[in-house]
């Protein structure tokens, strides 16, 4: 897997998470859903567009490649994993989401599979 900066993994996985839920995902959609300038979602979209993540239409519609979609769904299973380990061990809600979005990013992929494999056990 191609190595990637944590700003790009969150593009690319509320990319993923915004595909599901509207029929075409554009960079204003990505500014609103994160709170960012559109002039910071376009140079973030400039740079995925660059390392082959995303490709982008001419009418502005951004759409995952292979390689970008393959990142963003292991951040997302992380994410959606994480969080709800943690908020299983009696984390409140909001900081079990908080602290999964800063883990998804730094585990190792050894670490998170030991940790599910665990989890899955008991």
């Amino acid at each position: 897997m191609n190595n990637v900066n944590e700003s790009a993994e969150n593009y690319l996985e509320t990319i993923l998470i915004l595909s599901k839920s509207l029929p075409v995902v554009r960079s204003v959609d990505v500014a609103n859903e994160l709170g960012f300038k559109k002039s910071s979602v376009s140079i973030a979209m400039k740079n995925l567009r660059e390392k082959e993540h995303i490709t982008v239409t001419d009418s502005g519609f951004i759409y995952l490649t292979e390689t970008g979609k393959q990142i963003a769904e292991m951040i997302y299973e992380r994410h959606q994993f994480l969080s709800a380990w943690l908020k299983e061990l009696g984390v409140d809600a909001q900081i079990a989401l908080d602290d999964a979005c800063k883990i998804e990013h730094v585990i190792s992929p050894e670490s998170f599979e030991a940790i599910k494999k665990y989890v899955n056990q008991h």
